[in-house]
Order: C-alpha cells, then sequence, then structure tokens
C-alpha cells in the first residue's frame, strides 16, 4: 500500500511525466486538486475513486484536515493511491503538512515531480526566466501574504515569478515601486496556463492594473522583469 504524490504539471494529459501517466492509470484512489486537469482524471481505470479536495482562494475549500485523514484512511486501505496535486507537489502544494500526517501510521509513499506552471507559464508566453545580458537570476514567490516579504531585497531581483498574487497585486506593484523598481518596468500576467482558455496580458507596473481592471486574474502566474 502506496501513496503517491504525483505532480500533475500544468495543462492536460500532454505534460504530465510518463511516469504520473503510469500511475494514473492503474490507480485506486485519486484525490485531487482543484487546478488538476479534469482530462488527467480520464485515464484512470473504471474502478478508481476520484475524490475532490480542491482548495481554492475564496471559495468553499476542504480543510487540511480533513485531507489529511482522507489520507491516512485511503492510503491503510487501498494499494495505489494518487495525491495529485497541480504543478510541481514541493512547490506552495502543503506536502509537508500531508507527509507528517500519514508518517505515524507507516504508510508508504513516494514523491512524483511534474512541471511547475513557475516554468512553464513563462515560457508558454514567449519568455526566458533567464537571459545572459537583462536576467541572471530570478525568485519564486507567493503572493499570498506580500507583507510577510522584504520588498527591498525583492526589487533588486532580476526577475520575479509571483504566484497567487492575482489578489494581491495592486499591493505587490505598490511595494515595488516603493522599493525603487522602476514604473517602466516590465510585467507578464498569465492565466490559465498550458490550458485553452490560457490569457496573457503585458504591460509595465505603471499600467498593468488600468489594463486589467475589472479581470478576474486568478489562477495566474506573475512575471516581472526584462526578459521579454
Amino acid at each position: 500500500m502506496t501513496i503517491y504524490f504525483v505532480g500533475a504539471g500544468v495543462g492536460g494529459i500532454d505534460y504530465l511525466t510518463v511516469k504520473a501517466h503510469g500511475l494514473i492509470c492503474k490507480a485506486d484512489v485519486v484525490i485531487y486538486d482543484a487546478l488538476a486537469d479534469d482530462e488527467i482524471l480520464k485515464i484512470t481505470p473504471p474502478h478508481c475513486l476520484q475524490i475532490n479536495v480542491g482548495k481554492r482562494g475564496g471559495q468553499i475549500s476542504t480543510p487540511q484536515d480533513k485531507i489529511n485523514q482522507i489520507l491516512i484512511n485511503y492510503g491503510q486501505s487501498y494499494n495505489n493511491v494518487i495525491r495529485l496535486k497541480s504543478g510541481d507537489p514541493g512547490i506552495f502544494g502543503r506536502l509537508s503538512p500531508e507527509l507528517r500526517a500519514i508518517a505515524p501510521y507507516n504508510i508508504d509513499y513516494e514523491l512524483v515531480p511534474g512541471i511547475s506552471s513557475i516554468l512553464a507559464a513563462p515560457l508558454w508566453a514567449g519568455v526566458s526566466l533567464t537571459e545572459k545580458n537583462n536576467s541572471q537570476n530570478f525568485v519564486v514567490i507567493s503572493g499570498h501574504n506580500p507583507e510577510s516579504l522584504d520588498w527591498h531585497i525583492l526589487s533588486q531581483i532580476d526577475t520575479l515569478v509571483i504566484l497567487m498574487g492575482a489578489k494581491n497585486l495592486p499591493r505587490i506593484i505598490d511595494f515595488l515601486i516603493k522599493g525603487d523598481r522602476p514604473l517602466n518596468g516590465s510585467i507578464i500576467i498569465i492565466k490559465n496556463a498550458g490550458r485553452n482558455n490560457q490569457q496573457i496580458w503585458t504591460g509595465t507596473l505603471n499600467n498593468i492594473l488600468s489594463k486589467t481592471e475589472g479581470i478576474a486574474l486568478s489562477p495566474c502566474v506573475i512575471v516581472i522583469g526584462n526578459v521579454n
């Protein structure tokens, strides 16, 4: 009996790893997040139980304690349990509390990497995160709680990649400008990266809010830097 913590990657089945595809095709149970593509669930066996434990900001979500208990219950009862997380399971995926929850029960587990939107979304937008002359480094941050971050330091980084930052975008921009980031600095927003309804907005710190006014941007990846 094993729980496989599998990265669903970005987009649909095409962006699963070969290993992830093989595991899902023989799964007894798939416990999946809100951002995992529905197409992936179609390759599960007929007997497979599919359990939605999605967590989305501003919407009714499955509490983490309940997810932990589901993993314990099914991990002790079924041979091949897939905990399907969008992107890569180790990036903003609440992996640690789930591993801690199953540890006392001696449930075997395996971690299966996935393609993160951190890397894929900028590429789909025609952006290289690193360039020899323009961007020699990049930093990935969560936009959930911008007040907790050191924007004086972050403002000096060549390229910033921000996940879960749509709601707090005005504050993030304000922090960057106060940290002496140029008003004409480039910003790109990629919504629903890798899907049929993918959308991309480009602009500067000075005008991106007016360009996206009234638009629901989540889920999106935000790239700030001179890399386009």
